[in-house]
């Protein structure tokens, strides 16, 4: 048997699915035969679920609640598959499906979704399926456009991609839908050709598997292609909001996926994160810029790439007792990764000509963390013979640093 639908779609009066729903002037909704029959056939004068008067006897049709159910019909609700398919995993009958561009073009399910906030709402469309049904409209039109080079369907995909964004994506069923292989791929397809919008509901989808911590969804796809869309996103100043989720994102990817930071090097991602940190003016922003240079730096490419940059010593060095403590820590840790572990002589020489030795020589004399101040003690112990013999070098320092040898 099928799952019920959700209780919003069915009519306080008939509790049955609502096929024309129309609103009173108290604010509920009803099936527009139901309320009518109530309010005509029987000649009653007051709202059948609060009992209270009713101003008026308009009936408004509610659009938004008739475009939620027939989308939810549309794309495959439980009530609507077949006795051997009639649960969530079950696949959809050719003859029910409606073709995409057309359902979605139509529907509106995103708008739709927008117009209730209702919290309870969204999560009885998860578990009525919803998530299921919208992964496979997007799957069968990425499907469609990749064969026909149909625009539109493309379009259906954005649209679906959309909704998904808007739907709580937090429990274990849903998360394991949206990272099959079926489904993962119509997302990434979004986030690497779609809209600027489309691009930011995709990011919005990743963020919230991610956030579930179910699983990495970077096992199905093809990382290299995402790293670049992601990296043209952050290069593309049009939009703040899309290159700030775009950093996001891109934390996720080097975090979790393997081989990850390797690749990201290699298509250029520590010169356009240098460039950008050069000009970060937003602490969040900042913060995010330096932890990717550090996971950036913790594998030999990196730290050439930020080594041949001549702007990463003193981008890195800017932020340094100037945006916050934690970029400041993250600054340090940066520099030591580049200094200690793999030290070269235009990095120890960019790091005096840019102040960022004279910033660490004073990080000695103010308060931080304990791993920040000892890495700081260490480069100023390993490298102070070499800094203390450049002409630029703050004459003030030259005693302590003997001090601390």
């Amino acid at each position: 048997m099928g799952m019920e639908p959700p209780h919003l779609f069915l009519c306080p009066i008939s509790m049955e699915l609502m096929d024309d729903p129309v609103t009173v002037s108290t604010g509920v909704t009803y099936d527009r035969r139901s309320i009518e029959q109530w309010l005509f056939a029987y000649g009653r004068t007051t709202c059948p679920a609060t009992m209270q008067p009713l101003t008026n006897f308009d009936l408004t049709p509610n659009h938004t609640l008739k475009r939620v159910i027939s989308s939810w019909l549309d794309c495959g609700s439980p009530l609507t598959s077949s006795p051997s398919t009639s649960t969530v995993s079950g696949p959809i009958h050719d003859e029910r499906v409606t073709p995409l561009s057309r359902v979605l073009e139509q529907e509106r399910l995103r708008a739709a979704l927008d117009g209730l906030e209702e919290t309870p709402f969204k999560s009885e469309f998860v578990a009525s399926g919803g998530v299921r049904a919208v992964g496979r409209v997007m799957a069968q039109a990425l499907a469609e456009s990749s064969a026909g080079g149909d625009f539109s369907a493309f379009t259906a995909c954005e649209e679906a991609a959309a909704v998904l964004a808007v739907l709580p994506l937090s429990d274990d069923a849903s998360v394991r839908v949206v990272l099959s292989p079926e489904f993962i791929r119509p997302v990434m397809s979004v986030l690497q050709s779609g809209s600027a919008e489309s691009r930011l509901h995709a990011m919005d989808i990743v963020t919230k598997i991610s956030n579930a911590g179910s699983g990495d969804w970077t096992a199905g796809v093809d990382i290299d292609d995402v790293i670049k869309s992601l990296l043209e996103l952050l290069s593309d100043e049009a939009s703040t909001r899309l290159s700030s989720r775009a950093l996001d994102v891109l934390l996720v990817v080097v975090e979790r996926a393997r081989g990850s930071r390797a690749k990201a090097v290699e298509v250029g991602a520590v010169h356009v994160l240098v460039e950008l940190l050069a000009d970060a003016d937003e602490r969040h922003v900042t913060e995010r810029i330096l932890l990717l240079l550090k996971r950036m730096c913790k594998c030999p490419e990196g730290r050439l790439a930020f080594a041949e940059h001549d702007l990463s010593v003193a981008a890195v060095a800017r932020t340094m007792l100037r945006v916050s403590e934690l970029a400041t820590q993250l600054a340090v840790e940066v520099l030591w990764l580049v200094s200690v572990v793999a030290p070269s002589e235009k990095v120890l020489e960019d790091m005096v000509l840019t102040g960022a030795v004279a910033k660490l020589l004073g990080l000695l004399h103010v308060e931080s963390a304990p791993s920040t101040k000892q890495k700081t003690v260490r480069m100023v112990r390993i490298h102070g013979v070499v800094w203390r013999q450049y002409p630029c070098f703050p004459t003030g320092f030259r005693d302590y640093l003997r001090l601390l040898d």
